[in-house]
Parts: C-alpha cells; structure tokens; sequence
C-alpha cells in the first residue's frame, strides 16, 4: 500500500523545496516540515495504551504510545530528514543504513548498519527523501527483516511509479508514504520532477 499525503500544507512547502533557487539551509528546514506532516498521517495506526492523568481539576483518561518506534534514515539524504520525525516523537530510537551502488553489480552495497535491539519488536520507519528506482529502500527493508523487523513502513518526500513497483513487488506488506508521486525517471534514474540531488541540496554540495 502506498499513500500519497496531499495536504495543502505539504504542497505549498513542496513547491519552494523544489524550485532551484532554494538554498541548503531553506532546504533543510522544508525537508523537516515536510517529513513532519507526511510521518504524522505514516504514524496514525501506531499502538496506543489507556492512561489515566492528574489534570488540576480532575482526572483524564488519555492514551499514550506504546511500542517502541525506531527510525532508519539511509544516510546521507535521510538524515535531512531525521529531525522532523524526532520533533513528533523524541522518544524514539535511531538506526542508520549507509548504502552505496556497487559499480560491477549496479545493486546497493552496505557500508555501514548500526540497528537498536528494539527492531524485533517495535515499528521501523525508513526514512529518504526519494525513492526513485527502489533499490536502496528494497535493501534496507531486506536488512530489517533479516534482523527480524516486524512492522516497517517507509517515509519520502517524492517517488515515482517504478519505486513503488519495486518496493511493492519485493516487500507488499510495507506501506510507503510520500508528499508526491512524480511521473517518472530520467535516463539518469533521476526522478522527474524530482527535487534534483537532495543530498547535495541538504547539506550544500555538488
């Protein structure tokens, strides 16, 4: 299942974080407010525990999370879009998947993962900010199941069709969340529209 978050909100920060004369630093803080709004409806289904709490007046019943929630960003780009999930749940616990495309091969290689225990039994959130061809997602969902992940969605700011196609065909239990599907990719497997290299946009290299 796929889920494409349409809000007005997202749309609007959507646009100014693909126009070209967006600097890194503007850059990075729509990529956090755009992640925050498209993992707030990615979180919707997570469980939840009655509590009963002291207000100045009486006592609430309320409901607070209650499972553990792990976020992988697929470094580099990933990480620009950490601190927007960690500002709706700081609690959560953070692994990192470094992936790199195997020039013999042409498949994503692993050059580093570091994962908490808490994968086994909590909901695993990738986060990138494209998923263009899959390849890289695909790898890293294979890498938490393998370490016996359960619940794994994943979290985008753009894709297209035939990352989705990939990662639905491999994975169809794992649900993906983005702010736009675009029509396509280039020659280059570059999305189009896209948002151009979103890791040299983040951090302000070429």
């Amino acid at each position: 299942m796929h889920e494409e978050v349409t809000h007005p909100c997202i749309q609007h920060k959507l646009a100014l974080i693909r126009d070209i004369d967006t600097g890194h630093k503007m850059f990075r803080e729509l990529a956090t407010e755009i992640t925050m709004f498209v993992c707030y409806e990615a979180l919707k289904n997570i469980r939840v525990k009655e509590v009963d709490v002291e207000t100045p007046l009486t006592t609430a019943r309320c409901h607070m999370i209650d499972e553990d929630i792990v976020v992988i960003p697929i470094l580099r780009a990933g990480i620009g879009m950490l601190d927007g999930i960690l500002s709706l749940i700081p609690s959560a616990r953070v692994g990192f998947v470094g992936l790199e495309r195997d020039e013999e091969t042409a498949q994503p290689a692993t050059y580093y993962e570091k994962m908490p225990l808490q994968v086994k039994n909590g909901i695993s959130i990738i986060i990138d900010p494209m998923l263009a061809t899959g390849g890289s997602t695909v790898a890293a969902i294979n890498m938490l199941k393998e370490q016996g992940a359960g619940r794994i969605v994943v979290v985008c700011i753009v894709t297209c069709p035939e990352g989705l196609a990939a990662v639905h065909e491999a994975h169809p239990d794992v649900n993906v969340y983005t702010a736009s599907i675009d029509p396509g990719l280039n020659e280059k497997k570059y999305i189009v529209p896209g948002l151009g290299d979103a890791g040299d946009r983040l951090y302000g290299t070429k």
